[in-house]
């Protein structure tokens, strides 16, 4: 189904009345599958596991699981009918090093009852803007929890619940060829004032939340900050970007950051319109639904969460370290982007890969101009304790011509993700940042 330029008619009452019953509170199909390789959803991850304490790093809540099969490149064509052809194709370059660990299927994904609250009455309410560049009558999370089209479901995962504010430090890398990295980490602060309690869509000015980053080394990028404003029809507002680096020791406007421009720091390895696997006004292209299918994707990452790893331990050449990775069968709603007509873009085509549990693009393939397989992009996600939210823990973007990758959420010598950091929207404003600037 490929959307056309009309807002999109919101669902009837019969539709979403599904919504909690046959269906997920967030539209996912309840019942697992008829191999009974899905299991049913019986609610998620809701409560954490034994041994875990609020203000410390989540524990994985299946110790015991291990994996029930590795597919590998002398093995995939038995398992092809749930692979994507990015998995395939890491397979047939790196070789005997690529291999999924395929796990038990643990339907984890579970958000507070206010969230499930609102996605009911999103449904009933939310459209899509003409042409699709936007969203009215729809707050807090998902818009569309029965999707009709590929653009629906693209912003439900752009507006997916993440919770209300979040702190936290990670740091990103590019590894050469042969596998060495130098960490660069930053500080992350989140204000998602599309989630804040009691909001209403026409009291946030726009905005889906704001972002401060700072750097914190190595000590010559140290002092960089970026303070972004991602909005929610940004044809008609564009994002609103600014930065600031130690040695102009100015805060500038950073009015080319979206779409196909790098992303800062990513050795031209990944755009930022890649960054959260995708990200900004979709007007660049034309999306299509083009249906479910069961795919083995990465999930419940645990072991890439858990402190008793380092970077060091995840970094490989060609791809992070897939001994630490788990990946199992789970529904996905998948979604194609073809490049619109006169737009220009590095990438041509793309595909995605939408976990229906949680709206989460879970994996993506990116195509160049002459239809060849360019990047492969995955995020490994978990359900978060002290917030429940499903989310990511490490994302990567694959380069299949340079045989290089960028990795993100290696944090694994600093303090858990803080969800109730007390920021305040004020903290957010330029003449914030640029106070806040040190350096």
């Amino acid at each position: 189904m490929v959307c056309g330029g009309l807002a999109q008619a919101r669902v009837s009452e019969v539709e979403a009345a599904k919504l909690g019953k046959e269906l997920t509170p967030v539209g996912a199909e309840r019942a697992g599958n008829a191999e009974g390789t899905i299991p049913a959803w019986t609610g998620g991850l809701t409560e954490p596991p034994k041994g875990w304490q609020p203000g410390e790093r989540e524990i994985d809540p299946f110790p015991g699981d291990r994996p029930l099969f590795t597919i590998t490149k002398d093995n995939y064509e038995q398992y092809r009918d749930h692979l994507t052809d990015g998995h395939i194709a890491m397979m047939e370059t790196y070789g005997d090093d690529y291999f999924l660990p395929v796990y038990q299927t643990r339907r984890t994904a579970a958000f507070p009852e206010h969230v499930y609250e609102k996605f009911k009455q999103n449904a009933l309410t939310a459209e899509l803007l003409d042409n699709g560049n936007g969203v009215r009558n729809t707050i807090m999370t998902s818009p569309f929890p029965i999707p009709q089209n590929g653009l629906e479901v693209m912003w439900n995962h752009t507006l997916r619940y993440r919770g209300e504010q979040l702190l936290f430090r990670a740091a990103h890398a590019t590894p050469t060829v042969g596998g060495e990295f130098t960490p660069i980490l930053k500080e992350y602060s989140y204000y998602f004032a599309y989630a804040e309690p009691g909001a209403e869509l026409q009291d946030i000015d726009n905005k889906i939340f704001y972002l401060k980053t700072e750097t914190i080394s190595p000590p010559q990028l140290a002092g960089t900050l970026t303070l972004v404003h991602e909005t929610l029809d940004q044809v008609r507002s564009p994002r609103l970007a600014w930065r600031y680096e130690s040695g102009s020791r100015r805060l500038r406007r950073s009015p080319n950051l979206a779409y196909e421009t790098d992303l800062p720091d990513s050795s031209s390895l990944r755009s930022v319109d890649q960054k959260d696997l995708y990200n900004g006004a979709p007007n660049q292209y034309d999306w299509e639904l083009k249906g479910k299918r069961e795919i083995y994707v990465p999930y419940n990452a645990y072991e890439l969460h858990s402190d008793e790893h380092s970077a060091e331990d995840v970094i490989r050449a060609g791809h992070i370290n897939q001994e630490l990775t788990r990946y199992e069968l789970h529904r996905v709603w998948v979604v194609e982007a073809k490049l619109r007509t006169g737009i220009s873009h590095i990438y041509h085509r793309r595909v995605y890969y939408v976990d229906e549990d949680s709206w989460q693009i879970l994996a993506t393939e990116e195509y160049d101009e002459d239809g060849n397989l360019w990047r492969v992009s995955e995020a490994h996600n978990i359900s978060y304790y002290s917030e429940p939210v499903f989310w990511t823990t490490l994302e990567m973007t694959y380069d299949l011509k340079a045989r290089r990758y960028y990795v993100d959420g290696l944090d694994y010598d600093q303090a858990p993700y803080d969800f109730d950091p007390g920021f305040r929207s004020r903290e957010f404003t330029a003449s914030a940042a640029r106070r806040a600037a040190r350096r």
